[in-house]
């Protein structure tokens, strides 16, 4: 007996499913409207936001350039900042790295270790790393590459753990087929394939590291952020967007840069 399949639709999803996915919808914007709610923002306030960005804008125009000289030193303490805290982050995050792999690591203990650590390291946010080692070291630089150091071995050990994830097997098995020891195995078959990601990640760590540099000095951990912070305090606009330039010339040629290496590298 044939079958008659002309008048039949078909359709990506069951009925059961398309229902959900319509109840979704209210559900959704229920939650956003309850979370917008909650907030209770003070709208008087912030229709007063244009008038007070012109006035801001006016004190801060124009720039103090005689205040230059005085900040090159906190920015060049900055970029020591950055340099220092991403190479400690990526000396820190290699072991984690390849214990984090699901195909170099010893056992599920050691997995389970490289999972909590990139976890745990990454879910603090910078601001409160410095905090904590301002507490240890004191005020100064040794707090702000501790904390930019910290933060950046979750992030960098879990885009390495993941490109030894992808790496070719049969190389790996090619090597240890000619009687390499595990050490020979890393050497000749593992880095080779995963330096690319290494360099990459690296540099780019690099990158974000140098703008969370300009804000760490807020809690005291050196940097270009304590001058700012400073200015801040004492309304000294013109010193401030003094401060912001300079920051955005560093930041602007470091992500050059590191888009430059990132490019070298593929």
């Amino acid at each position: 007996m044939a079958v008659d399949t002309e008048d039949r639709e078909w359709h990506r999803f069951s009925p059961t499913k398309r229902l959900l996915r319509l109840l979704s919808i209210p559900l959704v914007v229920g939650i956003f409207v309850f979370s917008w709610r909650s907030l209770r923002f003070n709208y008087e306030y912030a229709m007063t936001a244009p008038r007070e960005t012109y006035d801001l804008i006016a004190r801060m125009y124009p720039p103090d350039l005689a205040y230059t000289g005085e900040i090159l030193g906190p920015l060049v303490e900055t970029i020591h900042i950055s340099i220092l805290g991403t190479a400690f982050a990526v000396a820190l995050s290699i072991p984690v790295a390849f214990i984090a792999a699901e195909n170099t690591t010893p056992n599920k203990l050691t997995y389970g270790l490289g999972k909590f650590i990139v976890s745990f390291t990454r879910s603090v946010n910078v601001i409160i790393w410095a905090l904590i080692f301002v507490v240890l070291f004191g005020s100064g630089a040794l707090a702000g590459v501790m904390a930019v150091a910290v933060r950046s071995i979750g992030f960098t050990a879990k885009l390495i753990a993941e490109g030894i994830e992808e790496i070719d097997r049969g190389q790996v098995e090619a090597v240890r087929a000619t009687g390499a020891n595990p050490a020979q195995v890393l050497i000749y078959a593992i880095v080779p394939q995963i330096k690319p990601a290494f360099v990459s990640v690296s540099t780019y760590r690099w990158d974000i590291n140098v703008r969370a540099s300009t804000i760490i000095g807020f809690v005291g951990a050196g940097g270009i952020g304590v001058a700012l912070t400073t200015s801040i305090n004492t309304f000294a606009w013109d010193k401030v967007l003094t401060i912001l330039l300079a920051i955005l010339g560093v930041v602007i040629f470091s992500e050059g840069f590191s888009a430059y290496v990132r490019r070298k590298v593929r």
